[in-house]
């Protein structure tokens, strides 16, 4: 027994002591592989893997341009002093009041796309230059000439005369997915040449932004490619481009009130403006007339829809395409062209790219029937998007209370775009919490249709409301704020 249990211990004893050994044998192992590892990284003789950006930089780089322009403004008195002397001496004589006129400078970049040195950028980068000067990243400097420009894209074309120019390679942005990587090289700041940032392609299709100087200025055409890689002001004109080094982008804007939030004009937008920038001739994109808005849930409730597909017609403006087909206010418009409108962004991008002089199907829903009229384009206005009127802007269910519009009140210029008298009901009061609140609704503003219905007295009104409060649909109601009119769904309170 004694025996059997010495055979025992000493078995278990050999096993123990073989775990042990291997345990041992491959922790020196692993140890030995890791500090061999190291030595490999610090040896002056080991490889690091390339960073997949490198290549991309060695590419484009080359072919990004820095861009300063002057431009010639006027200026006041030629006196520098003058203003604030005469401030002080009012009754004094006024000296020299001949104006002047002093380049202020501005930078942004851009990119060469052919050994004849055709460079794209931005056109707010170049628009109204009386100077153009490239300099490329080999320091040679070049003066630039002024081929193209198109406002409503944004997108212009410069030349310059060089040997031995590089060249971008153009991608293609539609192959382009959200997460993709895109890198923006330009000249931030207008003084870092050649700086490169990397993110990646964050949304697709941005449309609606108000990136001018001013509350609703910027390009009427907005399909921007969005992004995370860092852009900022000098970086306008310069390419973002995709991890194969080609150019899917121009950037064009940021928003300043985030970070990490930067636009590009797909490279596919120039592409199709490529020949007719070079050829110096205007860029023609078609107009039709009208003043879209989206479509919400609640205008489509209201207005009987099926969904929200199309564009709600918020004016027409006499004497275009719109108003010689018969399209009105209040038309949802579902078709354009062979097209179905989805959005409104998307909608001017189809009027844009649309064939002028040609007649053009659409179909449209009127009174919740659907409709079928042909329009001929024609090429848009250079000064605006679409006109829009030129007006100002009883406690009920809806919380509104209203008065007739007087005639001193006409007399202050509530007009429509035909320069005829607006007529509906002037909002007196608003109360707070109420439907109209909600949607909107200011003292002051103009109620000129309920429901579709004209309204052009309190009388009216009142039978509109009492008509629409046996219903459980939102009440859509046509007001005009400030010169601008927007339709308004107003659900009531439960």
């Amino acid at each position: 027994m004694a025996n059997r249990f010495r055979n025992l211990m000493l078995a278990a004893f050999l096993v123990g002591g073989g775990i042990a050994a291997g345990f041992i044998l491959s922790n020196n192992l692993n140890l030995q592989s890791v500090l061999h590892a190291q030595e490999s990284l610090l040896s002056p003789h080991s490889t690091i893997p390339e960073s997949p950006f490198v290549s991309v930089a060695s590419k484009v780089v080359p072919a990004v341009v820095s861009i300063e322009v002057k431009r010639r403004v006027s200026t006041g008195d030629s006196n520098a002093y003058g203003d604030l002397f005469h401030r002080f001496f009012p009754d004094a004589p006024n000296g020299s009041t001949r104006k002047r006129s002093t380049e202020i400078p501005a930078s942004g970049s851009g990119f060469i796309i052919d050994r004849e040195g055709h460079i794209l950028t931005n056109n707010h980068v170049v628009a109204e230059a009386s100077d153009i000067t490239v300099r490329l990243a080999d320091h040679r400097t070049f003066k630039a000439k002024l081929l193209g420009h198109d406002p409503f894209t944004d997108i212009a074309m410069i030349k310059i005369e060089g040997r031995d120019l590089p060249v971008a390679d153009l991608g293609n942005s539609d192959d382009m997915r959200v997460g993709d990587w895109a890198i923006a090289i330009g000249n931030p700041l207008g003084e870092l040449e050649g700086s490169l940032t990397v993110g990646v392609i964050s949304a697709k299709g941005r449309a609606g932004l108000n990136i001018g100087n001013e509350p609703g200025e910027g390009p009427g055409y907005q399909d921007f490619l969005q992004t995370d890689a860092s852009i900022n002001f000098g970086n306008s004109g310069g390419p973002l481009c995709n991890i194969k080094g080609q150019v899917i982008g121009i950037n064009t804007a940021i928003n300043p009130a985030g970070q990490g939030i930067g636009f590009a004009i797909p490279i596919n937008i120039a592409v199709k403006l490529q020949g007719k920038l070079a050829a110096g001739g205007p860029i023609a994109h078609g107009f039709l007339g009208i003043l879209p808005q989206e479509i919400t849930d609640e205008l489509a409730e209201g207005k009987g829809l099926k969904d929200k597909n199309g564009v709600l017609v918020n004016s027409v403006t006499p004497g275009t395409s719109a108003s010689e087909a018969g399209i009105r206010q209040g038309d949802v418009l579902t078709e354009f062209n062979g097209q179905k409108i989805a959005s409104v962004g998307q909608f001017r991008r189809v009027v844009a790219d649309a064939p002028l002089g040609s007649r053009l199907a659409v179909v449209l829903v009127r009174d919740g029937a659907q409709k079928d009229v042909s329009v001929v384009l024609r090429a848009r206005p250079e000064d605006r998007v679409a006109q829009t009127p030129e007006t100002e802007g009883s406690t009920n269910w809806l919380g509104l209370k209203v008065d007739n519009i007087s005639g001193s009140q006409n007399a202050r210029g509530r007009k429509s775009a035909d320069d005829a008298v607006v007529t509906g009901v002037v909002v007196t009061v608003v109360d707070e919490g109420s439907p109209a609140e909600e949607a909107g609704i200011q003292e002051g503003d103009v109620i000129q249709e309920v429901n579709g219905a004209s309204i052009t007295s309190t009388v009216d009104f009142a039978g509109a409301l009492k008509k629409a409060k046996g219903s459980r649909k939102p009440v859509v109601v046509l007001v005009n704020h400030q010169g601008a009119t927007q339709y308004v769904a107003l659900k009531p309170k439960a």
